[in-house]
């Protein structure tokens, strides 16, 4: 497994991108790379804005590609938060109904084939997982 060690801004999306990117087989569709790619923003975004807030603090990420299946564990010392605790949004609604936020990590639950998040040693903990045939 291939580990970065990352300040947790903005500016440091498109490095965790190339990660990811790195451990992909050349032969991944660009649709099952939007949808990696939309799951690998979402959840570094929020690492950078949420977990440390208003400070700034690291994640690590490491991930691998075995039996054709992608693993992309995040970590990170920041405030205990479950974000795939949060209530699903209802996308019957319109957007202006709708609560803001939630749609992403929505998005990243129906994307990949498994999210799993622990909270453990003072660390929050979220993996995904995506079949790659």
């Amino acid at each position: 497994m291939k580990e970065l060690r990352i300040t947790a801004e903005d500016k440091n999306m498109e490095r965790v991108n190339d990660f990811v990117h790195s451990c992909l087989p050349p032969d991944c569709t660009p649709i099952i790379m939007n949808k990696i790619d939309l799951a690998i923003e979402e959840i570094f975004v929020n690492i950078a804005h949420y977990a440390y807030n208003p400070d700034v603090g690291e994640a690590w990420i490491s991930a691998s590609f075995v039996d054709n299946i992608l693993t992309v564990i995040f970590k990170d010392r920041g405030k205990e938060f479950n974000p795939i605790a949060k209530k699903d949004p209802d996308i019957t609604l319109s957007a202006e109904e709708r609560e803001i936020g939630g749609l992403g990590i929505f998005l990243t639950k129906k994307f990949m084939d498994s999210v799993n998040y622990e909270y453990k040693d003072g660390q929050n903990i979220l993996t995904i997982r995506k079949k790659i045939s």
